[in-house]
């Protein structure tokens, strides 16, 4: 397997050191008049000395001056003004200007490099043009002893660039690795959210990513848990209605006709409990597994027909319902009222004869809020915070049911991107509330 570190180190690396080295050649190869110009000992600033040695002393010191440059670098000197004419005689051999002029139009090379350049006089004003004549020899020494600075400069570059690319690489490759960690162990279902705490520190796009994935573990390590609690308890809760059955069966086998007939209805009252508890199973799971798209929700006619058919399984009890006119959300039509209904039957089961339920729809600033108020004895305030548990039932509840309601009000809540609130009213009785935004998450 091709590691992404090496690729992207020498990635960098190469591509750094083709641009420096790239650089440096054309610029050496382009500019080499230029180079040796600017670089050679002999020819730097010359042309500043000589100029200022002939307007201050004279043409006599200034023609000693390039005999004296010759002797000390082997450079042929000649000086023009700017009519074309020889300022001093200069130290250019006659042998040596006619076998230039012999050879200027053959392919051969001539034995010195030529190279010229102008100088103005800052004080006079005078142009010169200055044409020096440097033996091969000469020059290919001068030339291997000024390489090995660049060469130099460019191993401590290479060394420097080098170093860069590493940490660069480093700080792009440990973070996938951790990443790839975080993987490995949510695939594992042994994630942990701290794992992840330096790298979500970060203020770059690795931190950000960190932070999603954060989120994200937390919420399938929710789920994951969730989803082993609700096998432990739909295993514990299915255990009592097939036990009964298995008791009432094993009566029937040995009873008499008329003892049979007397169990018909107690092994039917069973079943009728298994099948409601296993349909409110499906419905519970259902609710997260839901994948349609979100739709717009009209609250009014909704949250009506719950109310009317509560009072036709309920006639005996009251509902006041007050909902706003054209209020609507977008979400999913059959969790909102499969929670609503829930709600409303939760607190028909303990609402007292006489008292109204109260059902009612209100806007805010980012959602609605649905309330539903029964007057019955409410919750303990230390069970408040279990409620909307899966199969958790309050202490002391006489009425039927297998804690359910609440579980599958609080899925539908969360799947909107709400949350479900279950408080006890300050006069008496119970609240409870779903708080939905507008736009659910999932309908992005």
């Amino acid at each position: 397997m091709r590691s992404l570190f090496w690729r992207i180190l020498a990635s960098f690396w190469l591509a750094i050191t083709l641009v420096a080295g790239l650089s440096l050649l054309m610029g050496h190869v382009l500019n080499q008049d230029a180079w040796i110009l600017s670089r050679h000992p002999a020819l730097k600033d010359f042309s500043e000395q000589w100029t200022q040695r002939f307007e201050t002393d004279g043409a006599d010191a200034a023609e000693q001056m390039l005999e004296e440059h010759k002797r000390r670098y082997h450079v042929d000197t000649q000086v023009l003004n700017e009519a074309g004419e020889a300022v001093v005689p200069g130290t250019f051999p006659r042998r040596a200007q006619a076998f230039e002029a012999r050879q200027s139009q053959d392919d051969r090379q001539l034995p010195w490099r030529r190279l010229t350049t102008e100088y103005t006089s800052p004080s006079s004003g005078d142009t010169y043009l200055f044409i020096y004549r440097i033996p091969h020899p000469e020059l290919d020494a001068w030339h291997r002893e000024s390489l090995l600075w660049p060469v130099g400069a460019l191993g401590i570059a290479l060394v420097v660039l080098t170093l860069f690319s590493l940490l660069v690489t480093l700080s792009i490759t440990r973070p996938l690795q951790r990443l790839r960690g975080a993987v490995h162990d949510l695939g594992q279902a042994t994630y942990q959210q701290h794992s992840l705490a330096q790298l979500a520190a970060r203020r770059d796009e690795f931190g950000v990513l960190a932070n999603d994935f954060n989120r994200m573990g937390a919420r399938l390590q929710s789920l994951i848990n969730s989803q082993r609690q609700l096998l432990r308890d739909v295993s514990h809760e299915l255990r009592s209605p097939l036990a009964r059955l298995r008791i009432a069966l094993a009566l029937a086998e040995r009873a008499g006709p008329e003892e049979r007939e007397r169990l018909w209805p107690r092994l039917t009252l069973e079943c009728d409990r298994l099948e409601s508890l296993i349909s409110e199973i499906l419905v519970l799971a259902r609710v997260d597994a839901e994948q349609a798209s979100a739709e717009a929700v009209d609250l009014q006619p909704l949250l009506a027909g719950i109310v009317h058919d509560a009072r036709l399984s309920a006639p005996d009890q009251d509902v006041m319902v007050t909902i706003a006119p054209d209020m609507a959300l977008r979400g999913w039509p059959t969790l909102l009222e499969r929670a609503a209904d829930n709600l409303l039957r939760n607190a028909l089961r303990f609402n007292p004869a006489g008292q109204a339920i109260e059902v009612s729809a209100q806007a805010y600033a980012s959602g609605v809020t649905i309330s539903i108020r029964d007057h019955g004895p409410g919750c303990a305030p230390e069970h408040l915070a279990q409620l909307g548990e899966p199969f958790y039932r309050a202490p002391g509840q006489a009425a039927a049911g297998h804690g359910l309601g609440l579980a599958i009000a609080r899925r539908a809540a969360e799947r909107h991107g709400g949350r479900l609130v279950l408080e006890n009213h300050p006069q008496g009785g119970f609240v409870a509330s779903l708080e939905l935004p507008f736009e659910p998450p999932s309908a992005a």
